[in-house]
């Protein structure tokens, strides 16, 4: 699905954003399959995963209440905890968020986090009914989209989340959401959905994919990304091809693979990977290119990549072809008809929020605290015309 042109997006993506990010860059790539992560995941951020970061700012700075209103507390450290999960997850794909970009984002979190507290306050037994419901699905599709339950675990720990805190903030999310969608009066029909798929029909093409699993010995530190030393390389070529000939002589290459993968990502998995198109984002192209070449169940030569040297076996190949209303999206649970009606949903209630949570807000006397985020939300509100402590 060319998600470009329907991206879903969630309005409250506080406490998802660490968890999406790490795992797949967040909705977008929802529906395009892609690698969880790329290729390496011992990033220098999984490397330090055992503590949690906001607890850790807090025991040496203080929790101090940054926001409040009338049933409304934020502290520091909730904030902290999602500014330190999107953080983590650009490091974990070498990236870093530029200085003069981070007192915003900080901003539109603590928004999104009063924003959650002031329609929990509206929440019926219906709209938590609703919240419980989308949450699980949310959690049922990033434990798949994680590959494994102890991958899953692996990209919670680096964020300094458990499973449990996830699922209890995911949802209050999906409650806040459900809320917000009932008190704007939003509806959709399955008529809509039907109207918006034939006039977007090439946007529910599906284009051919592969599934594979590999073998990867990387020729670079993990953590550092530094080249080994020649001798190093040259022993790892070695160890590479010592390994393609005992796959290719029939030995099981799911036990190679849990035996001598260094993508700690798969391994666990017998180096399966999920199934990808072409130009999958964090996909090494040397990869892409050996797996579309590939026959079902045929092994490749080692493929040299910057990372390191790599085989391929190709478990199936999935044609390219127009998804049916009826049809589960990749990765999901949804239905395409179930998808176009929660975008249209989103649609809606994105033009419609912004006056209705400003409303909110000011009959609850919410005001931010810290200065720095103050004047931020003011010069956010000022860029955007809407009124100030608003994203």
């Amino acid at each position: 699905m060319k998600t470009q042109k329907i991206k879903m997006k969630l309005i409250f993506p506080a406490a998802l954003a660490a968890v999406l990010l790490a795992s797949s860059r967040a909705n977008a790539a929802t529906e395009d399959a892609t690698m969880s992560t790329a290729i390496i995941t011992n990033s220098a951020v999984a490397a330090d995963a055992s503590a949690n970061p906001s607890a850790t700012m807090a025991s040496l700075f203080g929790d101090p209440v940054i926001a409040k209103g009338k049933g409304v507390e934020v502290k520091q450290s909730a904030l902290d905890e999602v500014v330190v999960g999107i953080k983590s997850a650009y490091a974990a794909h070498n990236q870093t968020i530029p200085p003069q970009q981070l007192l915003g984002i900080e901003s539109q979190m603590l928004n999104r986090l009063i924003q959650i507290q002031l329609l929990l306050q509206k929440a019926t037994g219906a709209d938590k009914a609703v919240g419980q419901t989308k949450a699980e699905q949310q959690m049922t599709n990033l434990l798949a989209r994680a590959g494994t339950q102890e991958a899953f675990d692996r990209q919670l720990k680096a964020v300094g989340m458990t499973p449990d805190e996830l699922r209890t903030k995911i949802v209050q999310e999906a409650t806040a959401t459900a809320t917000l969608t009932r008190e704007l009066g939003v509806t959709v029909t399955d008529a809509d959905a039907t109207n918006f798929y034939a006039a977007h029909p090439t946007d529910f093409e599906l284009p051919e994919t592969v599934h594979v699993r590999h073998i990867l010995l990387l020729t670079m530190d993990p953590v550092t990304r530094a080249p080994l030393s020649a001798d190093q390389i040259a022993a790892k070529r070695k160890q590479i091809d010592d390994i393609l000939k005992r796959a290719q002589a029939g030995g099981d290459f799911a036990t190679l693979a849990t035996q001598y993968s260094e993508d700690t990502n798969s391994k666990e998995n017998g180096g399966e990977l999920p199934e990808f198109p072409r130009d999958a984002q964090g996909l090494p192209p040397e990869l892409e290119a050996a797996a579309f070449a590939l026959n079902t169940n045929q092994i490749s030569d080692v493929v040299t990549m910057d990372v390191g040297f790599d085989i391929i076996k190709l478990l199936d190949k999935t044609p390219a072809k127009k998804m049916a209303l009826s049809d589960k999206l990749p990765t999901s649970d949804l239905t395409v008809v179930d998808y176009i009606k929660n975008n249209l949903v989103q649609q809606k209630t994105e033009k419609l929020a912004p006056a209705y949570l400003a409303n909110l807000s000011k009959a609850a006397d919410v005001e931010i605290l810290d200065a720095d985020l103050k004047a931020a939300a003011a010069a956010q509100a000022a860029a955007t015309n809407a009124p100030a402590g608003m994203p």
